[in-house]
């Protein structure tokens, strides 16, 4: 096999912004045989990229195996909570945030009376002594 063939048979990658270029100069010639020489490519491949432009638009010349974008936001649209709302919620979150923070210093304190119970031992290894 020659090194030409080898070079046809690689799967080659086209991005969107080229293959709308090929596109427009598509439009633009009736030579499409000589358009796909001068790109490198088969005359097949510019009709498909052709036929899936007028389906689904620049979208459709999507790479394959690449999920699309997801679409942004409208920033338009109204937010989907209310002020009155968010607050609500920030003051329920302050509230956890306080329990929390009392239940992390009970154990903290716990923690500080067991290690003071084991150093007041001195023996590595032994029981600690209860009073």
């Amino acid at each position: 096999m020659s090194d030409q063939q080898a070079d046809k048979r690689k799967r080659r990658s086209f991005t969107r912004d080229f293959k709308l270029a090929a596109l427009a100069r598509m439009k633009q010639t009736d030579n499409i045989v000589g358009l796909a020489h001068e790109l490198g490519l088969e005359r097949k491949l510019l009709y498909c990229w052709r036929e899936k432009y007028e389906s689904g638009g620049a979208e459709g010349l999507r790479r394959a195996g690449r999920p699309a974008a997801a679409p942004l936001a409208d920033p338009t649209a109204p937010a989907v909570a209310t002020v009155p709302d968010a607050q609500t919620r920030i003051a329920e979150l302050e509230q956890t945030i306080g329990r929390q923070q009392m239940a992390l210093d009970f154990f903290r304190a716990a923690l500080q009376q067991v290690r003071e119970q084991r150093r007041s031992n001195g023996v590595p290894g032994a029981k600690a002594s209860t009073p």
